[in-house]
């Protein structure tokens, strides 16, 4: 039903600024909470950030609140994530998502859909 593409990622360095956008397929997409996952290597996928079907309440990870924000342009079909303040640690693949009618928006099981996952990698 849903088909999500991930783009912006890229090498920056530690201190350094980063905007990712994800593209939703279909005509339902204001239906969907929208998030944010990484997943580094040797390590488990994490959550980094939700954002509810309207936009107006969002969730963060401890690691990225005050450094990450996520919006959504519902008319354009797009999720965003800046990242700001990176750090080395920040470095994974990260991951959209899209979930219908769910609560627990911290959750990957929460989750429909997903991206192919886009490399960010920070270096020091």
């Amino acid at each position: 039903q849903v088909q999500l593409v991930e783009s912006g990622g890229g090498l920056v360095q530690a201190g350094d600024s980063l905007g990712l956008s994800c593209t939703a397929s279909g005509r339902t997409f204001s239906n969907y909470a929208m998030g944010w996952f990484r997943q580094a290597p040797g390590k488990e996928r994490e959550f980094v950030a939700a954002i509810r079907e309207s936009g107006g309440i969002t969730y963060y990870a401890d690691s990225v609140k005050g450094r990450f924000t996520i919006s959504r342009d519902n008319a354009k079909n797009t999720v965003y994530l800046q990242m700001n303040r990176l750090k080395p640690e920040d470095t994974a693949v990260y991951y959209c998502a899209a979930a219908a009618g769910r609560f627990m928006l911290r959750v990957g099981a929460s989750y429909d859909y997903w991206g192919q996952g886009t490399q960010v990698t920070v270096s020091s």
